[in-house]
């Protein structure tokens, strides 16, 4: 099934259903397949090869069905998109996942859509936002905020870690209004192999820079994780991935960013079914405040 075209024909209905679920679905379940891959990988290395793999598998397929070479100006725009989406948003959630559980990382990606909001008010377009906006971006501060500070928490909050993940949403909206703009080449498959060359290549990169080629240990990474960086290359790159960078061309920011109503639902359950990560009363409230608050600047926002 070819889901992607060349031509940049209007999506029609279905088109954008099946992408809503492959982001909704599939990218709630990638917090813990990363948890898995980091047990025994290096982080930052895997997520370079994570996205190297993938970016040149669509890159080499797009070009092999005939698309115009990309420009300069192409590949400068698509460092830029894969630096901030790639290397500040996911590597970041990748290296905190080292020190907070997969459900937590999601939750604190749920503040993405807080941050296009603050960044349009803030940016060329000087959005304002109403003031159903505003209590929804007093929900996600509070949110953000039971679920980082240590009431329930076992052995309390890794602060840096947490904080981490908050900036990486900023990166990753920051990274997406730029996409929305930018010139581009006319193939998304292109477009989203040459981000995920250019972020898969910064984190290689970051991984090095961080000694992770001679700290790890090749011959004892396990099973379970080589399985896991499979299932984010195929499913979290290749399919949910290239499904997102076509969103963000033909569907307005705020709407795009609605996968975050189901991908911390999906992560906390998957971390608490299958990892025995655990879900207390303090995960519950924050869940149900970030979300609201996504909730609410989705529907109240101007597209």
């Amino acid at each position: 099934m070819n889901t992607f075209t060349s031509s940049g024909a209007p999506a029609t209905g279905w088109l954008k259903i099946a992408a809503f679920a492959a982001i909704y679905i599939i990218w709630g379940s990638t917090y813990l397949a990363i948890a898995f891959a980091i047990e025994t990988l290096p982080p930052f290395l895997m997520a370079g090869l994570r996205f190297l793999l993938a970016g040149a598998l669509l890159f080499t397929w797009a070009r092999l069905r005939g698309e115009k070479a990309p420009s300069v100006l192409h590949w400068r725009n698509t460092a830029v998109i894969g630096g901030l989406l790639l290397l500040l948003g996911n590597g970041a959630v990748v290296w905190a996942e080292q020190r907070v559980a997969s459900g937590v990382a999601a939750l604190l990606v749920t503040t993405e859509p807080l941050w296009v909001v603050v960044l349009q008010w803030l940016g060329r377009s000087k959005q304002a936002p109403s003031s159903g906006v505003l209590l929804g971006l007093v929900l996600g501060a509070v949110g953000m905020m039971v679920l980082v500070s240590p009431w329930e928490l076992e052995g309390g909050v890794d602060v840096m870690a947490s904080t981490a993940v908050f900036l990486s949403a900023g990166a990753w909206a920051w990274g997406s209004l730029f996409s929305s703009r930018a010139s581009l080449p006319a193939s998304p498959v292109l477009t989203t192999g040459m981000q995920m060359l250019c972020g898969g290549g910064m984190l290689l990169l970051a991984g090095t820079i961080a000694g992770e080629w001679q700290t790890a240990q090749w011959a004892e990474v396990s099973q379970l994780s080589w399985l896991a960086l499979g299932y984010l290359v195929v499913f979290g790159s290749l399919i949910a991935f290239s499904a997102y960078s076509w969103l963000t061309r033909v569907a307005p920011p705020a709407q795009v960013s609605t996968y975050a109503y189901v991908n911390p639902v999906i992560a906390v359950f998957l971390g608490w079914a299958i990892a025995q990560e655990v879900v207390t009363g303090q995960t519950i409230i924050a869940t149900v405040l970030l979300v609201a608050a996504v909730v609410l600047i989705t529907l109240k926002s101007k597209h």
